[in-house]
């Protein structure tokens, strides 16, 4: 099947579908206008100033240190916070997104990367009419101003002079579909259902571990997959297992207040496997079906990172034989080259399985998907699109790629069908 037709079917999905797309687009358009007036931006500012907040200084030799608490001011307006949001929050009516639906947010999560990174691919094409040497070059730059990686840049413009050389072509026409369609090869090359989760059979219980650096939007990416699983029909538990850093307990039961989560949760300083231990008890006395364990993300010292996650792990693995199922490392995407960093540290520190890409709506660098899973081989599982609570999306490299180079794509699209 060809790239475009797969990307029709992705994006229109069956013919149904295809003859209420006005409407369906109609009808989205109106329900994200009224997710905008009844959702106040405060909800979001409040999440992410707790996502950032400072974390408490403690070393390993002063184990029996006392670790600070927030003052009866600080308790009283993190109460007020959770109350403040409990009153504005409302049940969210479900509706399964069309096909159409989430390649337009892949589209508009990634406006910021195709503006800076697709314009310029336009403009080179404008600029040289032949597929020469130079024109690869200046490709190449560009992708790497992307931060797709040195790595998966040598081996596309490998592909790129094949494929030109195969078909013998000579003119820039079509040239970004080519481009597409290794990136895709690419990504995809070797690995089937890399989305998917690992997820237990019915009556057992999945626990899924979530890593990642202070700042990243850790705590809000495990409200916003909860919400995922429970509009799937799951029972959610949430485990607030970063008992380091002030703020992150609070932070996570604002979410599970949203979500309609159970939290299990001890006092700040508290041991977080001792924390897992009694949210997996939790999880189990109520038959939930799925635990999301949070963890602490402090990176100063990797050797007392690597040893709590090691006892964390060993306690869920004691507790749920073959747990944790999933590993999901949150990557802040406008970090660029520096989530790559990161995901090596925590490689290192345990088996990540997945990759949750955070903020990719905000950062002009998206090719940073590519890096990562071309240079660590973990598939990312999820992107970040956008703010609201339904915007954390299963990655899809066709959609991923259509939404880098949609502009040109979609001239291309048509002309296909002309």
């Amino acid at each position: 099947m060809s790239f475009f037709k797969r990307l029709k079917d992705k994006l229109i999905g069956n013919p149904t579908e295809e003859e209420n797309v006005a409407e369906i687009i109609e009808e989205e358009a109106a329900e994200q206008k009224q997710d905008e007036a009844t959702e106040p931006a405060r909800i979001e500012a409040i999440v992410d100033e707790n996502e950032k907040a400072e974390e408490v200084s403690v070393t390993e030799a002063t184990s029996e240190t006392e670790i600070p608490v927030a003052s009866e001011n600080q308790e009283q307006e993190q109460q007020e916070e959770v109350q403040e949001i409990a009153i504005v929050e409302e049940p969210v009516k479900e509706k399964k997104p069309s096909a159409w639906s989430i390649t337009q947010k892949f589209k508009t999560g990634l406006e910021k990367t195709r503006n800076s990174f697709t314009s310029k691919v336009n403009d080179l094409v404008a600029r040289y009419r032949k597929v020469d040497e130079d024109f690869f070059e200046e490709l190449e730059d560009l992708l790497l101003q992307a931060d797709v990686g040195f790595e998966t840049v040598m081996e596309l413009m490998d592909k790129l002079r094949f494929e030109v050389q195969r078909k013998n072509i000579k003119d820039t026409s079509g040239i970004q579909t080519i481009i597409s369609e290794k990136l895709v090869e690419i990504y995809e090359q070797g690995e089937e259902d890399l989305i998917e989760l690992d997820m237990q059979p019915k009556g057992e219980l999945t626990v899924i571990l979530f890593v990642g650096v202070n700042g990243v939007g850790k705590t809000t990416t495990i409200g916003k997959l909860a919400h995922r699983l429970k509009s799937q029909g799951k029972t959610v538990v949430l485990a607030a297992g970063d008992t380091f850093r002030a703020g992150a307990i609070d932070q996570l039961q604002v979410w599970g207040d949203r979500v309609g989560c159970e939290v299990i949760k001890q006092s700040e300083g508290s041991d977080p496997a001792a924390v897992m231990y009694d949210a997996i008890r939790a999880a189990k006395n109520r038959n939930a079906d799925v635990l999301i364990c949070d963890t602490a993300g402090r990176l100063q010292n990797k050797v007392n990172l690597m040893n709590e996650l090691e006892k964390v792990h060993r306690v869920i693995s004691r507790e749920v034989p073959n747990a944790p199922h999933e590993v999901l490392l949150a990557l802040d995407a406008t970090t660029g080259q520096n989530a790559l960093v990161q995901a090596q540290t925590f490689k290192e520190a345990t088996n990540v399985t997945g990759i949750v890409l955070t903020k990719l709506d905000g950062t002009a660098k998206g090719g940073i998907v590519l890096a990562i899973r071309n240079k660590l081989h973990i598939p990312v599982k999820f992107v970040g699109l956008g703010e609201k609570m339904d915007d954390l999306q299963p990655f899809d490299a066709e959609r991923y790629v259509y939404g880098l180079f949609a502009d040109g794509l979609d001239k291309e699209l048509q002309n296909s069908e002309d």
